[in-house]
């Protein structure tokens, strides 16, 4: 697990590399158990800086100490490959790839030592299905393979043979229709990302045989999904779907639990109708945005008893008239709540206040919204309450002359009117590729 998470921050160097920014390395993670050992004892430390907790993602900077001593220990394992490179010395493990002049067969080592190709750079990607053949059969440990950007149509049935592999990258691949079904013999791979890849019909056949799986993008033209291959997923703790346009259903008639899963994204999703939250146990992240046929509301074939989860986020969902009553099996649990461009939305819940550890709640865009709960006072745990783009809401909410202020005076950070996009939250948002506008 700590090999994966050295090939996350490997790959967000790389990447800071490429842009030349050196000053910071910004990321929002969802982390294992054994890693964030790690993550608290540097943040004990002070080695992290502006270090938030939004359930089970985490934002946070590298303190410039760490950030330069990073580069100095990686300096001779680490290259990133432009035009003016003139060879990649044998004692490198990770590439960044960042001009497509760069890419010959010849110009990359013999040497098998390569762990990490990445392609960082919006525009640069592999166009040469036998320039994977030949990396796929020289660099057999790759770990960590970043193909986004890319335009071939078909990914080798050799892929089956990187057999160490931890991570697969696929993004933005305009091009690939479908996947060989001897990806799922990759026993090793923990994430697979297929974000943006418009053109693919559909998932491999026995995904369920990835074992190992822990975060999976899927980008698909499938209308429904097979509940009974996401249920052998027994690892698979983050769950992404982006511009699913045809997807109706997820898991339709499910009855398996998909028993491990925490984050859940759905994004661009306009057919969606419901989401079978009965059957994540586990679920602690959800965010929904801008799926214009999705009623919360109506997303539960069952009751839900008790929930976990720790951060919602809806967004441009305008069939929600309130929020949906299940949240409320979250009332010990639920952190951070953010609602933004539902312009439908016409009323908060009294029950709202029972939210005993809510400690974000953003309300963005939200023109219909007139009242706030009143014992909104007993949201004790409320330390940052941004109302913004809801004029007659705000206007209630002004410090001091609003009718609301006495019931909100006592929350730690009150912005009102404010821009959001200066806002932590929606800066982890944008790290995290989700559209907040």
């Amino acid at each position: 697990m700590a090999e994966y998470f050295v090939f996350e921050i490997a790959e967000s160097l790389l990447g800071k590399l490429t842009s030349n920014l050196y000053e910071e390395v910004s990321r929002a993670f969802d982390l294992y158990e054994d890693v964030q050992t790690y993550i608290n004892e540097l943040y004990s430390r002070s080695f992290l800086e502006d270090f938030e907790d939004f359930g089970t993602v985490y934002y946070f900077k590298l303190h410039d100490l760490v950030h330069d001593l990073s580069l100095y220990v990686a300096k001779e394992e680490f290259l990133m490959v432009n035009s003016n490179s003139r060879n990649i010395p044998e004692q490198v493990r990770h590439i960044s790839v960042v001009e497509n002049d760069s890419l010959s067969h010849s110009f990359f080592p013999k040497s098998r030592g390569l762990r990490t190709i990445i392609f960082p750079v919006n525009g640069v990607g592999v166009g040469s299905e036998s320039l994977l053949e030949t990396w796929i059969k020289r660099y057999k440990y790759l770990r960590h393979l970043n193909l986004s950007n890319s335009s071939f149509a078909t990914l080798p049935n050799s892929i089956s043979k990187l057999e160490h592999l931890r991570a697969l990258i696929l993004d933005k691949n305009f091009k690939i229709k479908r996947l060989p079904n001897s990806i799922c013999r990759l026993q090793n791979l923990q994430k697979l990302s297929l974000r943006r890849c418009s053109g693919l019909e559909t998932l491999p056949k026995r995904l369920g045989m990835l074992i190992s799986l822990r975060k999976l993008f899927i980008t698909t033209k499938q209308s429904v999904l097979s509940e009974d291959e996401f249920a052998s997923l027994n690892n698979l703790h983050t769950l992404i779907f982006e511009y699913c346009d045809n997807l109706k259903y997820l898991f339709r008639g499910a009855q398996a639990q998909l028993s491990s899963l925490e984050v859940l994204i759905i994004q661009s999703c306009g057919s969606l109708e419901s989401l079978p939250l009965h059957i994540l146990p586990k679920l602690e992240v959800l965010i929904v945005t801008r799926c214009v046929m999705l009623n919360l509301s109506l997303n539960s074939e069952r009751p839900i008893p008790r929930s976990k989860m720790k951060y919602l986020h809806i967004e441009h969902c305008p069939r929600q008239h309130t929020l949906p009553e299940w949240i409320q099996a979250a009332s010990n649990t639920l952190r951070t709540l953010s609602i933004l461009n539902c312009h439908c939305l016409e009323m908060l819940p009294e029950w709202l206040s029972t939210m005993t550890h809510l400690k974000m709640l953003h309300i963005v865009n939200c023109s219909q919204l007139f009242h706030l709960p009143s014992n909104m006072h007993c949201l004790r745990a409320l330390e940052d309450l941004i109302i913004d783009g809801c004029p007659e809401l705000g206007r209630k909410c002004e410090p001091h002359s609003g009718e609301y202020w006495s019931v909100i005076a006592h929350i730690k950070c009150v912005s009102i009117g404010e821009t959001r996009k200066k806002k932590l939250l929606f800066q982890l948002h944008s790290r995290m590729g989700l559209n907040c506008t």
